[in-house]
């Protein structure tokens, strides 16, 4: 019924799924609506919610590679993170003198089950309506309607924000702070520029853990719906990282935090979600399209990790909003509504 998929198709969407997966802008909404846009054989080889189609086994691919990518750019805190939840194992095995056996020690340990925690609803939901969602929901243009509703909510969590502007900006004050700390600690000398880069990594992990601490302080029911609040993204056109974010901001996390926070749930749910689907890439949805499976992760791996630089980046940056962002939703999402109706 379906051709095949070729290498540009493979190459164009797998760029746009490693930007789109992280920017907060749907991945999914684009996956669906760039095929239908272009029309031809894009729509019939790339739908989405076709069943038994290759497009499905092309996904798989590259959520796991964009999953691999955030491990990749985050590896050092998720070291740390994988060590406080084997350390909390222990101490429910063998607790310390004078502490509580389920009660976690540190940051990383509690970090580590609030992930754990907040994964929870999403990944019961995808188990149960992953399906539905893409058979019922993924039709071009509610996807266009969705995306627009992306921007409206990417609006809201800038309305939000605005009632602490001057808190996050202290905050980005502190950051700063320690940062330069940091850097005025590099040996001089010849060694200057080597030593200059091992501060630099000594700020950011430093930087990192101080997010991480705030980010423990919001509290356990705070992260399991924090966490919930990503079932909303098996809507296509609803992002994920996107409405963490607002959520986050909401609940009274600074937009740097809450991007952290994001992107550390976000890794894992992806992980899983193409783990779980392995199968259609190695069963007959992938027969003929391994190659551009291959390709198109490949593209998708290496645009989401670029792209994962600058977002942290930018978010690090108080000036910076998620207006831009949902000015693109709304005009895209709008657009692409009017012409595929008048099409």
């Amino acid at each position: 019924m379906y051709a095949h998929i070729t290498f540009p198709e493979a190459i164009v969407v797998g760029l746009i799924q490693g930007v789109t997966e992280l920017f907060p802008v749907s991945s999914l909404g684009h996956s669906v609506l760039i095929p239908a846009l272009i029309g031809g054989s894009w729509a019939q080889d790339l739908n989405v919610s076709a069943p038994e189609s290759p497009y499905l086994a092309f996904i798989v691919g590259m959520h796991v590679a964009t999953a691999i990518a955030m491990i990749i750019f985050f590896w050092r805190d998720w070291l740390r993170i994988i060590k406080g939840f084997f350390a909390s194992i222990a101490h429910v095995i063998r607790p310390a003198p004078g502490t509580r056996r389920w009660e976690p020690q540190d940051t990383d340990q509690t970090l580590a089950w609030m992930i754990i925690l907040a994964t929870i609803p999403v990944g019961i939901a995808g188990l149960v309506l992953e399906h539905d969602f893409r058979v019922y929901f993924s039709k071009p243009r509610l996807t266009a309607l969705f995306l627009a509703l992306n921007g409206v909510i990417l609006l809201a969590g800038e309305q939000a924000r605005k009632r602490r502007i001057a808190l996050d900006e202290q905050q980005s004050a502190a950051d700063r702070e320690a940062a330069d700390r940091e850097m005025a600690a590099a040996r001089p000398g010849a060694g200057r520029h080597a030593a200059g880069q091992r501060a630099m990594k000594e700020q950011q992990a430093s930087l990192a853990v101080q997010s991480d601490r705030r980010l423990t302080q919001v509290g356990w029911l705070s992260a399991l719906g924090l966490g919930a609040a990503q079932i909303f993204a098996l809507l296509p056109g609803i992002s994920r990282d996107g409405i963490v974010m607002v959520c986050g901001m909401f609940r009274g996390l600074s937009r740097q935090d809450a991007a952290r926070f994001s992107f550390l749930l976000s890794a894992p749910v992806i992980l899983a979600a193409g783990v779980l689907k392995i199968p259609d890439l190695t069963g007959p949805l992938g027969a003929g399209v391994r190659g551009q499976v291959l390709v198109g992760s490949i593209v998708s791996g290496v645009a989401a990790y670029l792209a994962l630089r600058f977002l942290v980046r930018y978010y690090s940056d108080s000036a910076r909003t998620l207006t831009p962002f949902a000015i693109y939703c709304l005009a895209a999402g709008i657009g692409s509504a009017i012409y595929l109706t008048i099409r």
